[in-house]
């Protein structure tokens, strides 16, 4: 979604610009300290925020612009996010 976002409003040169880059690895980094891990709902519907709150408003940005449009370029990504909303938080403890 991050790449969509930076081709359709930075269009940047090489892909992706800096800023969008470092907004990527955040995200991935943040998803591999996950205490859910694969039984995770969607980030919006987890009971705990890891990311920075400036940094969870940038993604929630470029979701909310580039969300609808995933039907169109990744229509199976698309659904498997659309069915994780519908999963219950997890109900591991987090110490």
């Amino acid at each position: 979604m991050i790449m969509i976002y930076c081709r359709r409003f930075h269009k940047p040169k090489v892909m992706p610009c800096e800023r969008c880059q470092e907004l990527l690895n955040y995200a991935l980094h943040r998803l591999t300290l996950c205490p859910f891990q694969e039984g995770k709902t969607t980030c919006g519907k987890c009971r705990i925020h890891c990311y920075k709150p400036e940094i969870r408003q940038e993604i929630q940005k470029v979701m909310r612009i580039v969300g609808p449009k995933m039907l169109l370029y990744h229509p199976m990504l698309a659904i498997y996010h659309l069915l994780d909303g519908f999963r219950k938080s997890a109900k591991k403890s987090i110490k």
